[in-house]
């Protein structure tokens, strides 16, 4: 049996000490006698309770409310020995009650195996599925026949494939609760035009897009519009995930950074629309890139305005050493017509290096140092 000094070690308040005690000072309430083993999972259960001394009011009325002999302590800790069945760590079960403190109190059997055995048919085994499970406890609590299986229809219906539906649940397992607004919004969006490998591209890269309010989705789409991205239009998708991501302030102190290089607000509109993860890009990285293009490769700003992607390479690892090969390849006169810089750059790593580097035998050793930007012994 605990000791009384651990009892009162809880952080809780008196009404629910008392509870605590009677439970335990009544032997009767136990349906069989404490072994090692159970004494070792009430001992858990204490220590993981008494963590958390900031237990907030809330919790603490309910675990007040719940912690009767009738309850207290054969329920938690068949809560208990259930995770630890199915192979939860302790440090994974602690986060799980953390979270969700009202778990303790679930009935095994009814509420908590069920749901388990769902997501192992779905495909979580072992690792993976304790994973997801403890950084997505709020599926325990969640109703598995009106919120789970069909909000887990519902990804099935837009991850058609076996890899894709794995990722996109794995990614979201925090979204399956949410089902009625979760599937309300995905249908404004059909309506819209987003369908098909288009709203399965935000479930992968943003899928709290479909937990926001739906008067603010069609603020996003209102927005879109305004700027030149027709409903029905495949681009319209990309200008919703750059809006969903930016305020309206970052949004418009973006476009006019462009202008301060001299574009007009029709000309950083439409780099906007040619590329719209362009203003995801931070306020340094696009002073840098323009600046670069404009004054050092001596752009026009034509070629900005029609090819905006450019801005969005990496200036370290894609556009300076580039841009050393190309000076040295016209320099030395190795190219009898060397190409666009903008061409150079759509090119991938292997085309770019057996091109304009590893053709050129004699001067190999140079242009990779013009690449690599140091001497190849640093």
């Amino acid at each position: 049996m605990l000791s009384l000094k651990l009892f009162r070690s809880l952080p809780f308040n008196s009404n629910m000490h008392r509870s605590f005690l009677f439970s335990f000072s009544t032997t009767s309430s136990l349906s069989t006698p404490i072994n090692q083993s159970s004494t070792e999972e009430t001992t858990f259960l204490f220590n993981l309770l008494n963590s958390n001394s900031n237990l907030p009011k809330y919790q603490s009325i309910y675990i007040s409310k719940r912690a009767s002999g009738a309850t207290f302590p054969q329920r938690p800790l068949s809560v208990l020995n259930y995770f630890k069945q199915v192979g939860f760590s302790q440090a994974q079960i602690h986060s799980i009650i953390r979270q969700r403190l009202p778990l303790l109190f679930s009935d095994v059997d009814k509420t908590l195996r069920p749901k388990v055995e769902f997501f192992q048919q779905l495909g979580f085994q072992g690792s993976h599925l304790r994973d997801f499970i403890s950084k997505n406890p709020t599926i325990l609590t969640a109703s598995l026949n009106k919120k789970l299986i069909p909000s887990v229809e519902a990804i099935k219906k837009i991850a058609q494939n076996e890899k894709d539906f794995i990722q996109v649940l794995s990614n979201c397992g925090w979204l399956l609760p949410k089902y009625q607004l979760f599937v309300a919004n995905i249908a404004f969006l059909e309506s819209c035009g987003v369908v098909g490998d288009q709203v399965l591209f935000l479930l992968k890269r943003k899928s709290r897009f479909f937990i926001v309010p739906q008067s603010r989705i069609k603020n996003y789409v209102s927005q879109a519009v305004d700027l030149g991205f027709p409903q029905n239009s495949r681009m319209l998708v990309h200008a919703l995930f750059t809006i969903h991501g930016l305020s309206n302030k970052t949004f418009r102190r973006k476009l006019d950074l462009i202008q301060c290089f001299g574009f007009s607000k029709d000309e950083s509109l439409q780099m906007f629309k040619k590329a719209p993860y362009l203003l995801k890009a931070s306020e340094k990285k696009l002073k840098v890139g323009i600046e670069f293009f404009l004054n050092t490769v001596m752009l026009p700003k034509s070629v900005l305005v029609s090819q905006p992607m450019v801005l969005m390479y990496s200036m370290e690892d894609r556009v300076f050493p580039r841009y050393r090969v190309f000076q040295l390849l016209k320099s030395q006169n190795l190219c009898k017509e060397v190409p666009s810089f903008v061409t150079m750059l759509w090119l991938s790593e292997d085309k770019f290096l057996d091109r304009f580097i590893s053709r050129f035998k004699e001067n190999a050793e140079a242009l990779l140092i013009a690449f690599k930007g140091h001497h190849l012994d640093a």
